[in-house]
């Protein structure tokens, strides 16, 4: 079998630079949220997506990131049990994607359609987002993400935030090709510009930082309370996996949930999550932006995924990058939130209107409404609160109360009718 050219080694090299430009702005922005290191997160992702391509045989061109739906699950757990055990929790997040695995391995991936219907993933999905909108105005107001200080002058903070976020919606709407896949890349360029232009961005951290460093790896610590607080968070990512290899399945025209199977796609992504939170990384998901851009240039080879991870790793090592990343102002990544956070939410919606979930219906109003008021409210019920909370609640509703085939929705259960 003769060896790829050195051309089509360059091509692949470049291509997969593209597709880690594509993820760049959602992989960083998540750990600066959330007080983790970006080179680590960098460094994790690139990890994480040889992980998963090494369980999945290579065969699924995927790349493997940040996960949002944990931001706000990360930033209540840092408050009450320190990073070391959040980071404990999400090692056990990962875990149960793999007990997840074998699961669909044994019984196929029945029981996830009887545990984890439209009605329980739609509003769960839209707690993540809207339970998040408060950190993004803190942030787009010039405030701290918890709004305990004021950090840029409010006049100053908000000019600069929605000129990030009108710019990233322009992207979003109007560009063309490729750019319009990273609209955050310029929203961040443009925050950062005006922000620089208005002096608030401190650049002694470039300066003082090496040009090679070590990422700042933090090792977890396991406590019962902290994993019993993570662990219900990671359900709504296990249903965007899912989503994610059916739309690359469809983009691909190949069947990845047979072959190699969701059994292997999902314990991929539970041993990326679980290696990255071993190293104090974010955990990773399935990153539906490069899913766009393989769609977008017809450019199915797996390999490529793996130049953008091996990429992702090499600048870990730039310390001056990372110092560069972590001089954002708090408005830049405030505006864009604005709109991130609000899509998540929107996510969850669509996942109602699609399945034509009939609300009217007593027990699909009963689980969206008391999964929306705990989830977005905060309640609080022994060692779970929250998204947590709002997910083990939503699934327990759906299991107790009649009606299974009201759970899919109008289009399933007339499909199922004819």
């Amino acid at each position: 079998m003769q060896s790829p050219s050195t051309t089509g080694i360059l091509r692949q090299a470049l291509a997969g630079s593209q597709m880690l430009l594509v993820a760049f702005g959602a992989l960083v922005l998540m750990p600066l949220i959330t007080g983790m290191d970006p080179n680590v997160a960098l460094f994790t992702a690139g990890m994480g997506t040889l992980v998963f391509h090494l369980v999945t045989g290579g065969q699924i061109p995927i790349f493997l990131a940040s996960s949002f739906a944990f931001i706000a699950p990360i930033l209540a757990a840092k408050t009450k049990f320190g990073l070391e055990e959040t980071l404990g929790g999400l090692v056990a997040a990962g875990i149960l994607y793999i007990l997840l695995s074998g699961l669909v391995k044994l019984r196929g991936t029945g029981f996830i359609n009887r545990l984890l219907p439209p009605v329980v993933i739609g509003p769960v999905i839209m707690v993540i987002g809207l339970s998040l909108a408060p950190v993004a105005v803190h942030m787009a107001s010039g405030r701290a993400g918890d709004g305990s200080a004021q950090l840029v002058p409010y006049d100053t903070a908000i000019l600069i935030a929605m000129a990030s976020l009108i710019v990233t919606i322009v992207a979003s709407v109007w560009a063309k090709g490729l750019f319009r896949l990273i609209p955050i890349m310029f929203g961040v360029v443009t925050g950062y510009v005006l922000s620089a232009i208005t002096g608030i961005v401190d650049y002694t951290p470039i300066l003082e930082a090496p040009w090679l460093a070590m990422p700042n790896f933090v090792a977890p610590e396991f406590g019962w309370s902290a994993i019993l607080f993570m662990i219900p968070v990671a359900i709504a990512p296990a249903i965007e996996h899912i989503g994610d290899v059916l739309a690359i399945s469809n983009v691909t025209g190949k069947n990845y949930l047979k072959k190699p199977g969701l059994h292997r796609t999902l314990l991929g992504d539970g041993l990326a999550t679980s290696s990255a939170a071993l190293l104090g990384g974010p955990p990773n998901t399935t990153y539906s932006e490069v899913t766009g851009a393989v769609m977008l240039t017809r450019n199915f080879n797996p390999r490529v995924m793996l130049w953008a991870a091996v990429t992702a790793i090499v600048l870990a090592f730039v310390g001056k990058f990372g110092a560069a990343l972590q001089t954002i102002p708090v408005p830049v990544m405030g505006g864009i939130l604005c709109l991130l956070f609000g899509s998540i939410a929107v996510v969850g919606l669509n996942s109602l209107i699609r399945h034509q979930v009939d609300l009217s219906e007593a027990r699909n109003l009963v689980i969206v409404g008391v999964t929306l008021v705990f989830g977005i409210g905060g309640m609080v019920l022994g060692h779970m609160e929250g998204i947590a909370l709002c997910a083990v609640v939503a699934i327990a509703l759906n299991l107790v109360l009649p009606g299974d085939r009201e759970a899919w929705g109008k289009a399933i259960y007339e499909h199922q009718a004819d």
